[in-house]
């Protein structure tokens, strides 16, 4: 297993201005706040503040608390504000796509924004192809056709008989409108609604008019790295924020993720690895072929006017749903401890469809996973805690089995001759799964950051910063690729806080 965190590619790097940055990170799981200081002309990366999220039952559905996301983050925000004497010379925000929050004339949120697991999506996705067929909408958009994409949540609201509000915000895009920034759509972030045009990269009226969804509502798209503004409010009477920028990163934590790999040529795919997996490669210009269109492949904005062309593939959810109902029974298991023992044990008798969509759902893990095998005519395997190690397995294998299939196909359609695999995120240290995943790929796999959207965050601003973008393109992709060579050195070096 090959680790790029020794890359030179952005050794000679130093910025003219060395203020600090903040890069927050919004993940379904837990959200981080990270800063980066210039030490004798060379980067220092400290992850400042971390938190939990999870989704709550509220209302009738599951919804995020935005009240709490905010605080958590602006708490992080003062701790960097305390630690940067020097100022703060940009902030950035990515994370998790397609939820998003309805905000009135002056900006503030109507509800807590829905979680994209709400099963309310599912109803509305029938509903949504009575109005415009899911071919056409493939057609039309090149994304991957999910329940949970924005374009049926939004089709959710209207059957509730939601308000509309003036407009929707994404996630990242919501909290930099909330610190004073302009209300905007980041195109890698938009193109995950399943409402951009595939090849003119704009909103798609065609689809707005079918679902009689306001265009009006929807923000102004804007490419990676476009600077929205001055951060003001009550964090701007901090000293360390007189004189903020906000950025828009690539806000999709994917795009950000695979924007902090180091990587140059054309050999190379990445696995973005945590609650889900993001199996793919970059490429230059779209691929919605027939082929791609039967392996429901998505076309997703990058950074440097690319295209992350992907497959969502069921990730850790998996083992982390199975570990919350072992805890339930009182065994809390360990991820580490369970990968060790998981390795230990014998080859599981068949593998798992990791994508069945009853897997996609909440809960009652193993036996969900039990019920696949009995269809198949395989022995239910014992739930309970003490044969944690037999799941994690069966889980794994079948996982690394998934991601061959899916690299298989991408080098197909794509016409690539792949060799190399960067493997990112948090679930990036599974080196029982990184090992299976390279067995069944047969590909030089790399060990990337596990905070590579963090890197990603950081590079986009360096690299809009420091001059390195186009304004109806973003931030170059070379550019960035050095910057994240730089920072995942100093990423890699720093000390993790205890979780606060």
């Amino acid at each position: 297993m090959k680790d790029p965190t020794k890359s030179s590619l952005g050794r000679l790097l130093k910025p003219n201005d060395q203020r600090a940055s903040i890069a927050i990170d919004l993940g379904a799981e837990s959200c981080r706040v990270s800063l980066l200081r210039w030490k004798s002309g060379r980067p220092a990366i400290e992850l400042v503040h971390r938190f939990p999220n999870s989704p709550r039952e509220i209302d009738g559905g599951l919804r995020w608390d935005l009240n709490a996301i905010v605080s958590g983050v602006e708490q992080g925000l003062r701790k960097c504000a305390k630690l940067a004497p020097e100022g703060i010379r940009s902030l950035a925000v990515d994370g998790w796509a397609v939820d998003y929050v309805r905000v009135d004339a002056a900006g503030n949120p109507l509800a807590d924004p829905f979680c994209y697991r709400d099963p309310r999506t599912v109803k509305a996705e029938r509903s949504a192809h009575r109005k415009c067929s899911q071919e056409r909408m493939r057609e039309l958009t090149g994304i991957q056709i999910l329940p949970l994409n924005t374009v049926y949540q939004l089709h959710a609201d209207q059957l509730a008989g939601l308000p509309e509000g003036q407009q929707w915000l994404n996630l990242p895009e919501y909290l930099l409108a909330h610190w004073g920034g302009a209300r905007v759509a980041e195109y890698t972030n938009a193109t995950h609604t399943q409402l951009v045009e595939l090849y003119k990269k704009q909103w798609c009226r065609e689809i707005f008019n079918a679902l009689r969804l306001d265009l009006a509502s929807a923000p102004k798209l804007v490419p990676p790295g476009t600077d929205i503004g001055k951060l003001s409010g009550p964090l701007s009477e901090l000293p360390a924020f007189a004189d903020t920028t906000l950025i828009a990163p690539a806000c999709h934590d994917t795009a950000a993720a695979v924007a902090g790999i180091p990587a140059i040529g054309n050999d190379w795919a990445y696995i973005s690895s945590g609650t889900w997996s993001l199996v793919g490669t970059l490429i230059e210009q779209p691929r919605n072929s027939a082929a791609a269109q039967a392996d429901n492949f998505t076309n997703l904005g990058a950074v440097g006017d690319r295209i992350c062309f992907h497959k969502n593939v069921n990730g850790m959810w998996l083992i982390s749903q199975c570990m919350d109902e072992w805890a339930s029974q009182g065994k809390q298991w360990e991820i580490a401890a369970l990968c060790a023992a998981a390795e230990k044990v014998p080859c599981p008798d068949g593998l798992l469809d990791v994508d069945d969509p009853d897997l996609l759902l909440p809960e009652r893990m193993p036996q969900r996973i039990n019920a696949q095998r009995v269809k198949r005519n395989l022995a239910p395997l014992d739930e309970s805690p003490a044969n944690a190690p037999a799941f994690a397995s069966l889980i794994f294998h079948s996982l690394a089995a998934r991601y061959a299939r899916v690299l298989d196909r991408v080098a197909l359609i794509t016409g690539k001759r792949l060799k190399r695999l960067f493997i990112v995120g948090g679930a990036n240290q599974n080196a029982f799964l990184n090992r299976l995943t390279q067995e069944a790929t047969r590909l030089e796999v790399h060990r990337g950051s596990p905070e590579s959207s963090t890197v990603g965050n950081f590079a986009v601003q360096l690299a809009t910063l420091e001059g390195s973008r186009d304004p109806v393109t973003g931030a170059h992709a070379e550019p960035v690729a050095r910057w994240a060579g730089l920072f995942i050195d100093a990423l890699h070096a720093a000390p993790e806080p205890a979780t606060n």
